[in-house]
Parts: structure tokens; C-alpha cells; sequence
């Protein structure tokens, strides 16, 4: 793996913002050991994130293993051993990590000593007693090996993690530290900080924070200091013989390691430290803990696992009692879950195995790098809502001898006959969408070919920075669509399956291809997508009456909702608070911090190189003359536009020196008398009633005199090169600089000098006919769409360049390339654990839709990888409206059939006479069909069809109707949404 923080490759980016450059190297040196490839171990996959890696297993690759291992193929049953036929597949996940693969014996008489060699021992599908044996030469090493072991039994699994008696973490969170601004320092015993506009400062009591440009009390400037805190201040020690505070100022937080202390498997056996998932079975994880446990005894007994009969889970619940009794930390034992395990423990839940998988690869890259808390030390996961209710089932149930048997020994073969017929819709096929088909493939969702399919839809094309994270993707595929190309690595899978691809973005747009028609045809929605708008696009499933399954990451942050018909509320059923927008006045004259001024560098980027062209390509379709638009003019017609089109034609280049030239004088424009037009308003010395204008967060600018320097150097050359593409002029590698700040622009880019634009432009338009300029290619530019991941086409290079020049004449803190990249292209943080963890998530829940599980057996979930937390509520369960003695919700469509001489009066008196409700009010979307109060709407009582029309490709509209109240004073009460078949069959007319 590349370790210099520049030359990291473009695949990887994205999680290099999650675990930043010193993590990435430390996992560069690193040595992995993963033993047990099953459908446990391959889950680990992203362990490839390390340096190099060593997979072992002695197993015979069965018919078994193709429903939980995704990387072994039917031509490797009985014929290769199961690391043999998943170590090629692991390595191409990451061409930079080197991985090896051992088929020696692991167990009680092997000697351990060739361990010494990893920094990190992962062990699954190991007996207990190995497993301790382990874990104890790891911890005893000098410096300790890190050990990390994971099972999954049935509908149970736990991991456990042992680093050392000490291991320091430099960075606990891994949030982001920043800065804060301040609003008064108090000069006292202990000194009170108050932050500006009582925001709020994120700190714990105990950290420490870092003060800069404080005003007045300069001492503070640059020293850390420890606080203890209240809810918008915090205390800092003594500032009573300080300076007195007079202005500004802020601090950072100053990240402050931490020392954490393991036990060994052994010493945590009878007194475990268990993280709890879900607060509505605060005793599930020391319940699951005696049961697993219980469950080791009984293999140690009769060296098998139990068998699906009653005995054996009767042998199992003593066992489970036995052991319980005797440790330190224990809960009631929990019959029904003991007897789900006994009856599952052969099988393999392969969505639980994931999320298990992703919680355990994450732990892993923790013990390598040391960035993130990391588990302490037991975590454990059930799924016993998905074979609740529990009940006598035939041997039949369990076994077939095909590849489903692992799963059939979890939920049945009936349910997993309702799988294979499932006809789902995913939108997306990005991280989560290739997690989400690779748990597909293994459950045989939709391979009935009568009634089961999968339709996946995704308009994207594979990019190189996609490889580390969607991994159905290798680098052959790039530039390839991410819909058709994941469709075929599924069924490469599972040749079954029966995968639909499509290119299209699901939107108002694809509304004939993804209509009521398609959606009636489903079983049930997923989507994998990475933004909210799409998201509450796709909430339309409650109009249809489908489930939908959601999920998002953002970085080692992760959440899954689940919206079931008539059990839940639905998407659009709660809003998250707008994105926070900065100030325009901010952005134009007073930036504060570096987000500002990468924002004000993508804003130059869309206003000349976007908006500019395109409003000029639109004005010259619309006109396609100059000839005539000068006629126009010259008879004093106004056209909208034509003064900043004739501007952009007269200033027009036609060779690169003078792109050069123009970007020269944007450098003099944007970073010089920008400033001293400002300090002219406001000199330094302007004081305001509270005090001096310039103070934190007003930074006042210094304004850059230009020369040859590198971030000089490198705007310019930007520049030019975006002008020369919009005016479609060949780039030169010999660049002209022109260093001369009062040179003007040639002749034929000169500056309008009259302040009458009318004339100004009439006479531009003039000069430009008259000297044969006016050609069409001129009358076309090449606008430029903003594309992050291209570092041949410029784009970012003139971000960085002018946000680095806007930070330094505002004398903050310049960010890097890969930052600036971030803020700029508007990434979301990414690593695969986070996305293996919510599809894992997802598809259980999935099983529990399609199974037809009560309200509280769904899940969603809230997880941070990075603390870790995970947290598993139920979902918000549908709210009920009461309207005259009538219960509804948003999940109800009341229904009125119309007929061509329908009028607005008929459908009111309809919806009156079916439901017994006086309606006062009607709109459609935005468009207020009646209000009472409204002059001229009575009249509309006589209409309806020239009010509203059908669409080509739906019979009906949704209209919403209010109604009056019970009470007088009372507001109207909106009611559910009123369909409106124009005909009285449901068909268009």
C-alpha cells in the first residue's frame, strides 16, 4: 500500500478520510492473521484494508459453503480447499496488500511461536479451548498480539477482543477537531470562556483545547489548556493575572490519547464487559453470553453441534443453566433463546454474519493503527426475531442438500421459498447496493424464475475511487456502468439469481418507467443511496403501499430504517435539519475558517466556467443570429441577457496567452483589490458600538502582490487552463506568465468603458460583426461540469489553488489537496466495515418483512463504529389522526371515481357523502385548487378536469383535502390523500 500521504492512490481516498494518513501507514506495515473461511471469516474481507494478510483454513470447500461464503464457486466444491478458492478473490479486493494464504493444523498441539510475526490474530470457527490457548500466548507476548475472536452460531454471534494490559489510542473518536470562536474570556480563578452565539462546544471535561488570536489576553495565544465545563463555556485555570480580554479569539480542541486495559479470554469468561445493542433486552448480551458458552461445552462433549431435535435443545438449556450459575456477572436465562440457538447453531444467517463481520474488520484496523476506541471486550448480536414464532417443524424444514441448507437451518424452508419468490427493487448500487447484492445472492432472494427478481438501477459509472469500497468492482470494470457490471458479479455469486439492470436515476423524470404499475409488481423496496433527496423521492412506496428498507453511512457512522405498510411511520414522517448554509456575506467578504473559502473557490468555478457559458449557449440558441440581435437592439428591444453575453463576446480569447492573460488579471481581481476595496469601507481602525469591527470572526484581508511562487504559479496556470476549455482553445504546456499588474487586456477582451450599457454592447456587437468575430464556433462555448476524481482536467486544481490564496489573504490556515477535495466535491466519508455493518442490518430486517413479523420484531439501528456504539430501537410506529370519530393514517388513500362532466363541487359532495366529513379545502401539490377565503374560487366549484388533467401515464391524481373541525376557532384538519380516478373504472379517459 502506498504510504506517502501524496501519492495514496485514488481508490483509497475515501476512507483515508476516515482514518487519515498516520493510520494508513501504520496499517501499510502491518501483518494480519485470519484463520476460518467460512461465512464468518470471508465477512472480515475488509481486513485487506492492512498491509499484508494471511488467510488460513484446513476445510474442504461443500455444497454448504456456497450459501454463506460469496467467494467460492460451485467448480470448487470438493475440489479445492476453501482457502484455496477464496484467497484469489481476497487479494484482488486490494492490489497493494500482499496476501498469503496456510492450510497447517491450528489446534491444542500446534506450536504458536510462528503467531510472532503478526500484529493481529484473528481467529473464527475455532473451539473455545483453542481459541484461549490463542489468545493467552498473544497477550503474553512483548508487545502483545492483538486478538480478536468472532463466532456466529444460528441466530447468535459474538465477538471479543483482547489488545493488551495497555494499549493507547491517539485518537478516541476520530471526529474532526473545531474551531470554535469566542465570545468573552473572564480574567479570574478559574477563567470562563463563552463561545460566540452559544454554540456549542463539544468538549468533555478533562480535554484540553489550544487558544488562537485571542485579542487582549495574548498569553493564552498558542498554549493548551485543560477544562471543565458547563453547556456554552468552560473553565480554563487561572487567568486572573492575565491581560484583559478585549475581542476574538478562538480555540481547538486538542486530541488527547487514551489508555485502554484488556483481559484475557479466560479472565472475561466469567465476568464479562459486554457493550448492550438493544435497551429493550438489556439482558440479551450476558444471556447470549452463558448460551454461547453452553453451546462450546456441548461441542467439547460431543464434538459436533446440536442437531435441530428437542433432546438436544433440552441438553443445551441444562448445559446453558450449569454455566450460568457459575460466573460472577449473569442474567436469567432465556429459555426461548436457548432452544432458537440449540435448533439454528448449524446453520449460517448470512446478513447476520455480516454485520458481525464489519463490527469485527473494524476492530481489527483498530488494533493495527491505534485510532478509535475499540470494543471492551465482549459484543454480542442475536437475530431471534427472525425464527419467532417458535414451533414444532419437520426435519424437511431444515435440510435439502443444496446450498440454502445453512439458512434453511435458521428461519425454515418455507420462508426460504418466500425469499426465492420476492420480487425487490434496490435503488443504488454503490457500497451499500454491492453489500446488499452479496447478501442477496447468498439468501437466493428472487431466483424463482415464475415470480422472484431483482431490479437494481443505478445511472453511475464505475470510478477508480469506488474500487476499495464497492468490492464487486475491479479495476477492469472502471468506466463501466455500476448497475450492469454488479449485476453480473452477482450472479457470478449465485448463478440463480434472476438480476434486472437499469441506467435510469429514480426521479420525476423516470416516472413512466417506475410508475404505479411497476411498483404494485414488488414485493418490497431497498435503497443505497447516498443523499435525502432521493430518499424522500423514493418514500413515495407509502402511496404504493410497499415496504422500504433504508440505510446510510458516513464514515464509521451508520444507520438502517425500516418503514413497513401500516406498522411504521414512513420516510418523509420526520425531516432533518437543513444542511447549514454559509452566509453570502460571509463567503464574499468575510471568511472565518477554510470551509469558507473552498466553498467561494467552487462558487467561481460554477458562476465562470458553468454559468456563464451555459446562459451564453442558451442566449445564442435562442438567438441564432448576431446580425438580427443587433437589429433588435438598435430598435430598442430589450433582450433578456444580451448585455452579459455581448460582455462574455467581446472579452473572448482566442489563443492561450491570452487565457493566461484573463487569469492573470482574475489573480489582481480576487486577490488584491477585492482586499482594498474592502479595508477601504473599513479601514482596521473601524469601531462599531460594541466595539472594533475587525475581530474574531472578522478576519481582514491582506491584499497578495503577485509573483512566480508556487500556489502563485499554480492559479494561474488553472485558470488558463478552464478558460482555454470553455472557449475551446487548445491547452499549451508553454506557459506565458504575466507578472506586469497593470497590464490590461488585449484589445479584443478590453473592458466596456462607457457606463450606458445599451450603447456600450450595441457598439461591442458592432465592432465584433464588423471584424468578422462573430463565426459560429464563437457563438459557442463549452461549459464544464465539476468533476473531483479527474486530477488530468484542472478542476480541483483551481479549487485548491484559489481557496489556498483566499486563506492566506484572510490569514487562515490553507488545507491540504485531499481536504479541499472533500469539502469541495461534497464527500461523504466512506470504509467498507460501516457499509458491510447497515447491509448486514438490512437484509435481517428484510427477512422479518417477508416472514411477516410483528411491529416488535423490526429493528433499526444507529451505529459508531469508531466508540463503538450500537444501537437497536424499534421503528416509530405509525401515528393515528382522529377526524370526526374517523382514525387514519398516513398509510390510508381514500378514494373518489370521477367521470368527464365532474366538477370540484361533485368531488366535495363525494368525499361528504362516503366518509361523512365536511371538506373546506383542496389543493393539488403546490396548486391551491379551492379556498373559500380566496377571491374567485367559488367559481371554480363548477369546474374540475380544466383545474386538473391526467398524466400519459397515470389514471388519477393525489389530492389533499382539509377539513372543518369539531370545534369552532379550531384550524382545519388536513386529511389523508383524496385519489381522484377521472373515470368512473380507474382508466384514463
Amino acid at each position: 500500500m502506498a504510504t506517502d500521504s501524496m501519492e495514496i492512490d485514488d481508490s483509497l481516498y475515501r476512507q483515508r478520510y476516515v482514518l487519515g494518513d498516520s493510520a494508513m501507514h501504520q496499517m501499510a506495515q502491518s501483518s494480519v492473521f485470519l484463520s476460518g473461511m467460512g461465512g464468518l471469516g470471508v465477512e472480515i474481507k475488509n481486513i485487506v484494508l492492512a498491509g499484508a494478510v494471511t488467510l488460513h483454513d484446513t476445510k474442504q470447500c461443500e455444497t454448504w459453503d456456497l450459501g454463506s461464503n460469496f467467494f467460492i464457486r460451485k467448480e470448487d466444491v470438493l475440489s479445492q480447499r476453501r482457502v484455496e478458492a477464496v484467497c484469489p478473490h481476497v487479494a484482488e479486493l486490494n492490489p497493494y496488500v500482499h496476501v498469503d494464504m496456510s492450510s497447517s493444523a491450528l489446534d491444542d498441539n500446534t506450536d504458536l511461536s510462528f503467531l510472532r510475526r503478526y500484529q493481529c490474530v484473528i481467529l473464527t470457527e475455532a473451539r473455545l479451548s483453542l481459541q484461549k490457548r490463542v489468545n493467552e500466548f498473544c497477550h503474553s507476548q512483548q508487545p502483545p498480539i492483538r486478538f480478536i475472536s468472532c463466532d456466529v452460531y444460528g441466530i447468535c454471534a459474538r465477538v471479543f477482543c483482547d489488545f493488551g494490559e495497555e494499549f493507547e489510542v491517539f485518537d478516541p473518536t476520530g471526529e474532526e477537531p473545531k474551531e470554535v470562536f469566542i465570545q468573552s474570556i473572564t480574567q479570574d480563578n478559574p477563567g470562563v470562556v463563552t463561545c460566540m452565539d452559544n454554540q456549542p462546544h463539544g468538549l468533555q471535561t478533562g480535554q484540553s483545547v489550544v487558544f488562537r488570536e485571542v485579542g487582549g489576553m495574548v498569553e493564552l495565544n498558542g498554549t493548551s489548556r485543560q477544562v471543565s465545563l458547563s453547556s456554552h463555556s468552560f473553565a480554563v485555570g487561572d487567568t486572573s493575572q492575565l491581560q484583559l480580554y478585549t475581542h476574538g479569539g478562538f480555540f481547538v480542541m486538542v486530541k488527547t490519547p487514551k489508555m485502554y486495559r484488556f483481559e484475557t479470554l479466560e479472565r472475561q469468561l466469567c465476568e464479562p464487559r459486554v457493550l448492550t445493542p438493544d435497551f429493550s433486552k438489556p439482558e440479551a448480551p450476558l444471556q447470549i453470553h452463558a448460551g454461547m458458552l453452553a453451546l462450546d461445552t456441548f461441542q467439547e462433549q460431543h464434538s459436533r453441534l446440536p442437531n435441530t431435535c428437542l433432546q438436544d435443545a433440552e441438553v443445551l438449556l441444562k448445559l446453558t443453566e450449569e454455566v450460568n450459575a457459575a460466573l460472577k456477572s449473569k442474567a436469567s436465562v432465556n429459555t426461548e433463546l436457548v432452544r432458537c440457538l440449540s435448533r439454528t447453531a448449524r446453520g449460517t444467517l448470512p446478513p447476520l454474519a455480516a454485520a458481525v463481520g464489519g463490527l469485527a474488520s473494524q476492530e481489527v484496523l483498530k488494533a493495527i493503527t491505534g485510532k478509535f476506541a475499540p470494543l471492551q471486550q465482549w459484543f454480542y448480536l442475536d437475530a431471534i426475531e427472525v425464527v419467532k414464532p417458535l414451533q414444532p417443524l419437520s426435519a424437511e424444514e431444515f435440510s435439502r442438500g443444496d446450498r440454502y441448507d445453512g439458512l434453511r437451518a435458521c428461519i425454515g424452508d418455507s420462508l426460504c421459498l418466500q425469499l426465492h419468490k420476492l420480487r425487490v427493487f434496490m435503488v443504488g448500487c454503490g457500497a451499500i447496493g454491492c453489500e446488499m447484492l452479496k447478501n442477496f445472492a447468498l439468501l437466493g432472494i428472487g431466483l424463482a424464475k415464475s415470480s422472484g427478481e431483482v431490479c437494481i438501477t443505478d445511472p453511475d459509472l464505475i470510478e477508480k475511487s469506488n474500487l476499495n469500497r464497492q468490492f464487486l468492482f475491479r479495476p477492469r470494470h472502471i468506466q463501466k456502468p455500476k448497475s450492469t457490471t454488479a449485476a453480473e458479479a452477482t450472479r457470478d455469486i449465485n448463478p440463480d439469481l434472476q438480476v434486472e439492470a437499469h441506467l435510469n436515476k429514480v426521479c420525476p423524470a423516470t416516472e413512466n418507467i417506475y410508475n404505479d404499475s411497476f411498483y404494485s409488481s414488488l414485493n418490497i423496496v431497498v435503497t443505497a443511496l447516498d443523499n435525502v433527496e432521493a430518499r424522500r423521492y423514493v418514500d413515495r412506496c407509502v402511496s404504493n403501499q410497499r415496504p422500504l428498507l433504508d440505510s446510510g453511512t458516513m464514515g464509521t457512522k451508520g444507520h438502517t430504517e425500516i418503514i413497513v405498510p401500516n406498522l411504521t411511520e414512513s420516510y418523509n414522517s420526520h425531516r432533518d435539519p437543513p444542511e447549514e448554509e454559509i452566509p453570502f456575506c460571509t463567503l464574499k467578504s468575510f471568511p472565518s475558517v477554510i470551509e469558507h473559502t473552498i466553498q467561494w473557490a467552487r462558487d467561481k468555478f460554477e458562476s465562470a466556467f458553468v454559468h456563464k457559458p451555459s446562459m451564453y449557449n442558451s442566449f445564442w440558441q435562442t438567438h441564432s443570429s448576431a446580425e438580427v440581435v443587433l437589429q433588435r437592439m438598435q430598435a430598442g428591444e430589450s433582450l433578456e441577457g444580451s448585455f452579459q453575453v455581448i460582455k462574455l463576446l467581446s472579452r473572448q480569447p482566442t489563443q492561450w496567452e491570452q487565457c493566461v492573460a484573463v487569469a492573470r488579471l482574475k489573480f489582481e481581481k480576487y486577490f488584491k483589490r477585492k482586499a482594498l476595496q474592502l479595508l477601504h469601507s473599513f479601514p482596521l481602525d473601524t469601531r462599531l458600538k460594541d466595539g472594533l469591527f475587525w475581530q474574531s470572526p472578522k478576519r481582514p484581508p491582506t491584499p497578495l502582490e503577485f509573483d512566480l511562487k508556487d500556489s502563485h504559479f499554480a492559479f494561474i496556470v488553472s485558470t488558463a487552463r478552464l478558460f482555454a476549455g470553455i472557449y475551446n482553445i487548445p491547452y499549451s504546456e508553454r506557459q506565458c506568465i504575466e507578472t506586469d499588474e497593470t497590464a490590461k487586456k488585449p484589445d479584443q477582451i478590453k473592458m466596456p468603458l462607457s457606463s450606458e450599457e445599451e450603447r456600450d454592447a450595441i457598439a461591442h456587437l458592432e465592432q465584433a460583426i464588423a471584424t468578422d468575430r462573430v463565426t459560429p464556433e464563437r457563438l459557442r462555448m463549452s461549459p464544464l461540469q465539476f468533476e473531483k476524481d479527474d486530477d488530468s482536467n484542472g478542476h480541483m486544481d483551481f479549487v485548491a489553488s484559489a481557496s489556498s490564496l483566499r486563506a492566506i489573504m484572510y490569514s487562515i490556515e490553507p488545507a491540504d489537496r485531499l481536504k479541499t477535495k472533500r469539502i469541495a466535491g461534497k464527500i461523504i466519508p466512506a470504509i467498507a466495515t460501516a457499509t458491510a455493518a447497515v447491509a448486514g442490518l438490512v437484509a435481517l430486517e428484510l427477512i422479518k418483512v417477508v416472514g411477516g413479523f410483528g411491529f416488535e420484531s423490526h429493528k433499526n439501528c444507529f451505529f459508531n463504529l469508531a466508540i463503538p456504539v450500537v444501537v437497536l430501537t424499534e421503528p416509530a410506529a405509525v401515528k393515528q389522526t382522529l377526524i370526526n370519530n374517523i382514525y387514519y393514517t398516513i398509510w390510508d388513500c381514500w378514494t373518489v371515481f370521477g367521470h368527464e362532466d365532474f366538477t370540484l363541487s361533485d368531488f366535495m359532495n363525494a368525499v361528504r357523502e362516503k366518509y361523512g366529513i365536511e371538506p373546506t379545502m383542496v389543493v393539488h401539490g403546490v396548486k391551491m385548487l379551492y379556498v373559500p377565503v380566496m377571491p374567485g374560487h367559488s367559481k371554480r366549484l363548477k369546474l374540475m378536469h380544466k383545474l386538473i388533467k391526467p398524466s400519459v401515464d397515470r389514471r388519477y391524481v393525489d389530492l389533499t383535502v382539509s377539513f372543518a373541525p369539531e370545534a369552532d376557532g379550531d384550524e382545519d384538519l388536513p386529511g389523508p390523500p383524496v385519489r381522484y380516478y377521472f373515470s368512473p373504472d380507474g382508466e384514463t379517459p
